[in-house]
């Protein structure tokens, strides 16, 4: 079982269908990073459960709801009174998503020390991500969790920068650097690279984060396709344009899911086997994701693919 841990959101999206200045309609879909990648893994066909803080008040309940219909594990979701974040998203002409966020002292950011859990041996791998790793105090709690698991659990590590929440790109960069030194795996954009470190080549970071600890790094381009960075050495492969694209909201965190689920099939969820994946095998899970990927993308929202979606035996790859 990965336990995920950061925010559960509503992405909030306008509708364009009144023909009065004066009337705005929304539609809410249940969201959030790593909200997004318990939801895939489950629906991958692998265990999760959200560490995160959860809102009592009605679209808490909600997003508890859409949890336990996805089967994802909410004992250690951690409730309180504050307010459900709200992400205000626009889509431009490509479908991209820019993010406006509604989350000061909400419930996502309440998770203090106090509340890190006990985990037993059910808990194969952590996934730490997005705005908490640097909005307090969930970002303090999230850092020593990972620090007191790293030698005991997969440890994965994506930024999904979002400066709105929280605007100071020093202090993102600070805190992305110090999750990536206990993580086994990191995912990131481009756009993300970008953000962190303007003017340097994403190949150049992605390698830089590479060590005796973190033996993955994927970078996910956009139209371009995605790349992977590891001991083998570094490749990419193309987008999948067999489906229409959508929309790309949720496209990144089912890239992530679908890494994670594929290590977990695989048996090499742990720091050691990942450590021991062979090139063939990395390659097939790059491959993986970009296709799982390429299915959100041509859906509206972050509406995340089945097992049943993806080819039938991905997992035939030698270690």
């Amino acid at each position: 079982m990965y336990l995920v841990c950061g925010e559960a959101l509503f992405d909030v999206f306008s509708l364009e269908n009144s023909t009065r200045s004066s009337e705005l309609g929304f539609t809410a879909i249940a969201g959030g990073s790593p909200f997004n990648v318990a939801v895939g893994l489950r629906r991958l066909g692998v265990a999760s459960a959200l560490f995160g803080g959860v809102s009592s008040d009605y679209l808490g309940a909600r997003l508890r709801r859409v949890l336990e219909e996805e089967r994802v594990d909410c004992r250690y979701v951690v409730t309180s009174d504050a307010p459900t974040t709200l992400a205000m998203v626009g889509l431009d002409a490509n479908g991209s998503a820019q993010y406006q966020f509604r989350g000061e002292g909400c419930a996502d950011r309440q998770v203090t020390l106090a509340h890190l859990p006990e985990l037993d041996e059910r808990v194969r791998g952590i996934h730490v991500g997005s705005y908490t790793l640097v909005v307090q105090p969930v970002a303090d709690t999230l850092m020593a969790l990972v620090e007191r698991e790293r030698d005991r659990r997969l440890i994965s590590l994506d930024p999904n920068v979002r400066l709105n929440p929280q605007p100071d790109v020093a202090l993102w960069r600070r805190q992305v650097e110090a999750f990536a030194g206990h993580a086994h795996v990191i995912k990131a954009s481009e756009e993300d690279i970008a953000l962190l470190y303007p003017g340097r080549e994403t190949r150049d970071v992605a390698r830089g984060w590479l060590n005796d600890r973190c033996r993955l790094v994927f970078i996910t381009h956009g139209a371009d396709g995605a790349s992977v960075h590891c001991a083998h050495g570094s490749w990419q492969r193309p987008a999948d344009t067999s489906l229409p694209v959508s929309d790309t909201v949720g496209a990144g965190d089912t890239f992530q899911a679908a890494v994670l689920a594929y290590l977990a099939r695989l048996g090499a969820d742990s720091p050691a086997g990942v450590a021991k994946l062979a090139h063939e095998t990395i390659d097939a899970i790059l491959t993986y994701a970009i296709h799982a990927a390429a299915i959100t993308c041509s859906r509206k929202g972050p509406n995340l693919p089945f097992d049943h979606e993806l080819p039938a035996n991905p997992y035939a790859a030698p270690l």
